[in-house]
């Protein structure tokens, strides 16, 4: 027996026609602007069946940055602060929004490195890029491996704002069983330490094989 993915390709394939997938975008009306972010009022019409028509919501926001922060030493540089969301604190990698003053995505990492940890880098990579929420956002959050990383300065927080973080530094080798036992609970950090896993193996094979280290292990 196919499985439903399977059987679904090959729909798909056969008839070579996504218009029952897909939507146009008939209206679209920004009804609430919450400054990081604005929310939109959508009305759609699948394209296969005009008279099937839908009202969605949507949030505009801009582009984001993650870094993963790696010292000489193989500590990773993490940022713990408080998420109004969950009304909790959560241990994180540093990032944020892409100022429209970043040059690019990249100008914007070093920027939030700097600002949430007093750190900066000797070598950067882009790991990857992904839709936080394709349900709900419009945006793209690029993570960063910084490399060499060294910290020369405490980071300043002037009390102007309502921004408050400390900063933790972590064991490379203890980021595994952090995510396993949801003390990293962060969607968008785990997906950059699989971004880390795909393309600096080298960094982080030898956690992830490691019998004492499994994620799998430790999530039983």
């Amino acid at each position: 027996m196919k499985k439903p993915s399977e059987l679904m390709v090959g729909t798909l394939a056969a008839s070579d026609d996504s218009d029952w997938l897909e939507w146009e975008t008939l209206s679209r009306e920004e009804v609430a602007q919450c400054n990081i972010f604005s929310v939109n009022k959508i009305v759609a019409a699948n394209k296969s069946d005009r008279d099937k028509r839908g009202r969605f919501f949507s949030l505009s926001c801009g582009p984001w940055v993650n870094v993963i922060a790696v010292t000489h030493d193989r500590k990773l540089v993490m940022v713990e602060q408080y998420r109004h969301g969950i009304e909790d604190l959560t241990l994180e990698v540093p990032g944020g929004s892409i100022d429209d003053t970043d040059v690019d995505a990249l100008a914007a990492a070093a920027r939030e490195l700097r600002e949430e940890t007093g750190c900066i880098a000797e070598r950067w990579t882009l790991l990857g890029k992904n839709h936080p929420n394709p349900a709900l956002q419009n945006n793209l959050c690029y993570t960063y491996l910084a490399e060499g990383v060294h910290c020369f300065e405490e980071p300043q927080f002037d009390g102007s704002g309502t921004e408050r973080i400390r900063v933790r530094h972590v064991g490379l080798d203890e980021i595994s069983s952090l995510i396993a036992d949801g003390t990293v609970s962060h969607a968008l950090v785990i997906v950059a330490f699989h971004f880390l896993a795909l393309k600096r193996p080298d960094l982080i094979s030898n956690i992830l094989n490691s019998p004492s280290k499994s994620l799998l292990e430790n999530m039983d």
